[in-house]
């Protein structure tokens, strides 16, 4: 019996043994991939970005400019049956569960789209401009005073409340739009739309570039004045990082592309931004 048992374990060690290197399990090895970036855009948006040639590319601030600019410019108020803003937003902000209502941006609250605040109704909704108008003196003019991509259906008396103070963190929270934080000179949005209003921030930026004499300025110190500064620039795109495109405010893009025929880059590549603004200051 010692015999049979000793033969088996000399047998077991031989074909251990004769096993070939193919045979012995290895684990794979992980490959880290590198960080890649586009360097074409051609092909995103039916060729709209075939001037970009990559993030790092020189000028790339005058390149976004020269391609958003010249849009078609609705009048803020119009009476006839033309498209204005009025019209427009009711198209870029609908709500997506209720085609007869829009989304308002501090709050999220969804109201019916017939509820604007044209007679000064309070909870009704009106058009705030997340540029603040005062801050580059453009008012509700054709251009800047009525550019969809920093136009958005607000509360009337949340709008008020947010006046023309620049965007930033902290504060306390506000008595109506509850997700929202506010203090003598800044305000801070509900999360959700941090990222969306960082967003429309740079596409001012870009698009206002010295144009009609006209130079909108992102700036980490704004003094409250009517210069065209306005920030907090650093906040902003921390906000861009922490709060990222989602399915509404790529949708509004599209929207307003239609109606305007420009795009907002910053959208479309949030990376933009981190090349822009970032060398910049």
């Amino acid at each position: 019996m010692r015999k049979i048992l000793l033969f088996l374990l000399i047998a077991t060690f031989a074909f251990s043994c004769s096993k070939s290197d193919s045979d012995i399990e290895t684990k794979p090895e992980v490959t880290i991939p590198d960080e890649t970036k586009p360097v074409d855009f051609n092909t995103p948006h039916n060729g709209y970005y075939k001037s970009v040639t990559g993030y790092g590319q020189a000028g790339l601030k005058t390149v976004l400019h020269n391609l958003i600019k010249g849009h078609t410019e609705l009048e803020y108020t119009d009476n006839s049956s033309d498209m204005d803003v009025w019209r427009a937003l009711e198209q870029t902000d609908e709500d997506p569960n209720n085609s007869d209502n829009v989304i308002l941006l501090y709050l999220g609250t969804s109201i019916p789209k017939a509820s604007k605040a044209q007679n000064n109704q309070n909870d009704y909704w009106n058009r705030e401009h997340v540029w603040a108008k005062s801050r580059g003196d453009f008012g509700t003019s054709r251009g800047a005073g009525t550019d969809l991509h920093h136009l958005r259906p607000a509360d009337k008396t949340v709008n008020s409340a947010r006046g023309n103070k620049w965007f930033d963190n902290g504060g306390n929270f506000h008595s109506e739009a509850k997700d929202c934080k506010t203090d003598s000179d800044s305000w801070e949005p509900r999360a959700a739309v941090k990222g969306d209003i960082a967003r429309m921030m740079f596409y001012m930026a870009v698009r206002y570039e010295a144009e009609g004499g006209l130079d909108l300025e992102l700036t980490n110190a704004p003094v409250d004045d009517k210069s065209p500064d306005h920030g907090v620039l650093s906040t902003l795109l921390e906000w861009n990082k922490l709060d990222p495109v989602d399915a509404f405010e790529t949708k509004r893009n599209e929207t307003i592309y239609t109606i305007q025929g420009n795009r907002n880059p910053f959208i479309d590549f949030p990376d933009f931004a981190n090349y822009i603004f970032v060398a910049d200051n």
